[in-house]
């Protein structure tokens, strides 16, 4: 059986969790003698805070990474040139036969751009997403992902048709969703393990979660104040909104004068960042989730909780047309008109029953 090498390129929350259910799966498919796959990971650095970074490893039990970057870069130029940089390096002297990105982060364009310079194939998981605005960053990277990529693998129908849309020629797939294999692996666990509803003495289902670090919201004063303001409206002291601090909306607090006014504002609670079984267990006992993060969207769909995205548009239209997400941008009013909103829902089967990582790995048998 011949071996084949794998090089992970990993370096954002969301990514190391889909990394952890596609090494569980490689290991598995070694393990049981139907695959001989080597796989290395390298992770970039791109998230360097703890909580945000190598916590997951230990909480994800993901192999230790093989390289560790530093990419602690105040702009995505410097970010992405020092990763590219780096990865082609390793690369060259660990001739690979795949490369593995995922998502829509620079770590993902960096390795993926560094791979196809160097002809080594790249797979693209969670290809084809698609917001169609160009102002985010993350739609610049995953596009060109997808357009470098040799392996496409797509976790809804839609995925796949914008790939069709863009004559995309690599091998397409649908395989469904590895975040919902993680959500049904770690969502048991973070029942079990998890104290942070009795820590933050909280009652199940009678507090709200908000989450903001996305820059067109953070780096925008009015888009940001907007937010808040809507956050310090619904929350009380019986019912309060908790807000876990990416790092860059914690300095946006503080440059646009927001922290006092909303440390005067009692049911609204900053916290730190969360491990991420924290944050499975904060999401599944919400009432409903406030959020412009892509992942935490349709994690909260895993879940079964309300989702209002704060944002103009969304590349998970899954969960849009399914009930369970509103699209509410960041003007006060329309959060608060999504809040009441009724809206009928229903369940979104294409996202796969939980054996996504497993159909990847198929691939390389």
């Amino acid at each position: 059986m011949k071996e084949v090498k794998i090089i992970t390129i990993v370096g954002a929350r969301p990514q190391f969790i889909k990394a952890a259910m596609v090494s569980r799966a490689i290991i598995k498919c070694r393990q049981s003698g139907y695959c001989n796959i080597e796989e290395k990971i390298l992770h970039t650095g791109q998230h360097y805070d703890a909580n945000m970074s190598s916590i997951f490893f230990d909480d994800l039990n993901i192999p230790s990474p093989t390289w560790q970057l530093q990419s602690d870069y105040t702009s995505h130029a410097q970010m992405t040139a020092h990763m590219l940089v780096e990865i082609e390096r390793i690369l060259t002297d660990e001739h690979p036969d795949y490369v593995l990105v995922y998502g829509d982060t620079n770590s993902t364009l960096s390795g993926a751009l560094a791979a196809a310079k160097l002809h080594i194939p790249v797979v693209h998981v969670e290809a084809g997403l698609r917001s169609f605005n160009k102002q985010m960053p993350e739609e610049i990277n995953r596009v060109l992902t997808d357009h470098m990529a040799d392996i496409l693998f797509c976790p809804t129908f839609a995925a796949v048709q914008n790939l069709k849309n863009e004559n995309i020629t690599g091998h397409i797939y649908h395989v469904g969703d590895v975040m919902y294999d993680a959500a049904l692996s770690f969502g048991k666990l973070a029942e079990k393990t998890s104290v942070i509803i009795p820590s933050l003495q909280l009652t199940p289902k009678q507090f709200y979660l908000c989450t903001v670090h996305r820059a067109e919201n953070t780096d925008n004063r009015e888009r940001l104040t907007g937010i808040i303001r809507a956050m310090i409206e619904i929350a009380t002291p019986d019912y309060p909104v908790i807000l876990p601090l990416h790092p860059r909306t914690r300095n946006c607090f503080e440059k646009y004068q927001l922290s006092e006014w909303i440390h005067q504002n009692p049911g609204l609670k900053l916290i730190d960042p969360l491990n991420y079984l924290d944050m499975v267990m904060l999401e599944k006992q919400a009432a409903t989730i406030f959020t412009d993060s892509g992942g935490i969207q349709k994690e909260a769909y895993f879940h079964r909780t309300p989702c209002i995205t704060l944002r103009e548009e969304t590349e998970w239209v899954e969960t849009i047309g399914a009930g369970w997400n509103q699209l509410a941008g960041y003007q006060t009013a329309n959060i608060l008109s999504c809040l009441n909103r009724q809206i009928p829902k229903r369940d979104i089967g294409e996202y796969g029953d939980g054996h996504a990582s497993d159909k990847i790995v198929e691939h390389f048998h």
